[in-house]
């Protein structure tokens, strides 16, 4: 397909403001998560869908970490741009900000990195007509690490790509959650909006760390998730959810998400990540997590793995 436009990254932005009610918080009165994911694919989105003028689906979502709480009452501000064009792919970035209903303590909730599809009414892959062409330096460096990022998650799609294993025995501290897919979880088409994808599986997540704390937790960060396989209107999405790794006040819990195809007795691996919740008061404070000793040799491989990926986070926000 040619290409029939050339924009520049600021002429992309898509801009969404929210304002948090009572629906949208959590048990200790900061904004929900998963709702926070579910509103920055949906600016995300917004962005591509604009540009490529058609459907598009997200194929990807980068590292994110939760900066600051933002509280009921206070104004949600997320502004996404488009800083690079593939074939059919577009990167898009997501700046989350917050402030106070009286427009005071602006700061920064975070940073998202996602990778969106161009797709036609069948959901298969649709060139996207139109290129990024950055006008300045800035630019320049937002247009050159998205092509970083892009090459980087292509080479982490690649080692994922392997056969699905065999169901081991349920870990202690799981969570195993199947949901039927509806024509309403759907954004165009039938293919499920991974929006409310997010948004689910953070309850999921949820419930396993606020049952092995015992009280409220929140979310501190969601590893890169990729997305390997859709997942349609009238499929059953499986989400696995099980504890990794308990530190002082957080925790790691993985979720494996699966597609399973009932009519054709066929499930698929959809996408894996790892989320870090944090266990805090009704004030927002932290407080120690009962100890975990990892018994099985399965407990014990994940607990390793995890520390080095706790690691990873730590260096990933300036803290190691």
């Amino acid at each position: 397909m040619a290409i029939e436009r050339t924009v520049c990254v600021a002429d992309t932005r898509a801009v969404m403001v929210q304002i948090i009610f009572p629906e949208h918080i959590n048990p200790r009165g900061s904004l929900y998560g998963g709702r926070m994911m579910a509103w920055i694919v949906g600016a995300g989105t917004l962005a591509a869908q604009r540009l490529s003028r058609g459907p598009v689906v997200l194929g990807a979502m980068d590292d994110l970490d939760f900066l600051h709480p933002v509280l009921q009452s206070d104004v949600v501000t997320l502004s996404a741009i488009v800083s690079d064009v593939g074939r059919a792919s577009m990167e898009v970035d997501v700046d989350v900000h917050a402030e106070n209903a009286r427009g005071e303590n602006r700061r920064r909730t975070t940073t998202a990195h996602l990778a969106f599809v161009s797709t036609d009414e069948a959901g298969a892959p649709r060139p996207v007509a139109a290129r990024v062409q950055p006008a300045d330096a800035d630019e320049e460096r937002l247009h050159a690490r998205a092509q970083e990022r892009r090459h980087r998650r292509l080479a982490r799609i690649a080692a994922h790509h392997q056969p699905l294993a065999p169901r081991a025995a349920p870990a202690r501290n799981a969570l195993d959650v199947s949901r039927i897919v509806f024509p309403e979880d759907a954004i165009s088409g039938n293919l499920m909006f991974a929006g409310r994808l997010v948004m689910d599986l953070d309850e999921v997540v949820s419930i396993v760390a606020s049952r092995y704390a015992r009280g409220p937790v929140v979310t501190a960060s969601v590893d890169a998730l990729d997305f390997a396989h859709p997942i349609r209107v009238g499929e059953i999405v499986q989400y696995r959810a099980a504890l990794n790794f308990v530190g002082r006040t957080s925790m790691e819990i993985g979720v494996r998400i699966l597609a399973e195809d009932p009519r054709a007795d066929r499930t698929a691996h959809a996408g894996s990540t790892f989320v870090t919740m944090v266990h805090v008061d009704l004030a927002g404070r932290l407080i120690p997590l009962p100890p975990y000793a990892p018994a099985t040799p399965d407990e014990k491989r994940r607990h390793e793995e995890a520390e080095a990926r706790r690691a990873d986070r730590a260096r990933r926000l300036g803290r190691g």
